[in-house]
């Protein structure tokens, strides 16, 4: 009469420390094991850590180990679950290193931006104070205070016409000394919206 292979029931394998089973397993499978362990991991000492480590959770199981299915498969189900163990845990790590670094990174960028603003609003107030008084005053009327071309007029006791030609002469003169300022004055504006 033949007989089924669920039918046959392997004796459970009972692994503890100390135990001439548990050496002898040792030295059977270790090379095996570590070849399994680098196909997922893909580095040699890391291989050899995670099959130490699988025999170690093994050594520390109180009252050992017992192995219901083919001892081999057992080895290599624990071998694989540290592997991915390892590996869910050096994704978590990159992703938190990533998300470091970008952190620091604007962090960096918000400080260089603010250095940056902080210098050319330096730049900007000393090119105002070399304009002439009623000019200086026209522009800042205009672009501090929000002024329109007629109140300024009023406010000053001027004609609108040379309220229109201060305001000229004056942006004139500011981009003329605000040339090199250029890049930073367009960064500042492209990106504060």
């Amino acid at each position: 009469m033949e007989t089924n292979q669920h039918d046959q029931r392997q004796e459970p394998v009972m692994l503890k420390r100390g135990s001439p089973e548990f050496e002898s397993m040792y030295l059977a499978h270790f090379n095996a094991l570590h070849r399994y362990a680098f196909t997922f991991v893909g580095d040699d000492v890391i291989a050899e850590e995670m099959v130490h480590q699988m025999f170690w959770r093994m050594l520390e199981m109180r009252g050992g180990v017992k192995v219901h299915t083919s001892l081999r498969a057992y080895l290599y189900r624990s071998v694989y679950n540290e592997c991915m163990n390892y590996l869910k845990h050096q994704k978590v790590k990159q992703a938190y290193q990533a998300r470091a670094t970008n952190s620091e990174n604007n962090q960096f960028e918000d400080a260089a931006a603010q250095l940056q603003y902080k210098e050319l609003e330096k730049k900007v107030k000393q090119a105002i104070n070399t304009l002439p008084e009623q000019c200086r005053t026209i522009f800042q009327l205009s672009r501090f205070e929000n002024l329109k071309y007629l109140e300024i007029a009023k406010q000053l006791g001027l004609s609108v016409k040379t309220v229109e030609t201060q305001m000229s002469r004056a942006l004139k003169k500011l981009r003329v000394q605000l040339t090199d300022y250029l890049p930073i004055i367009l960064w500042v504006l492209f990106n504060s919206f």
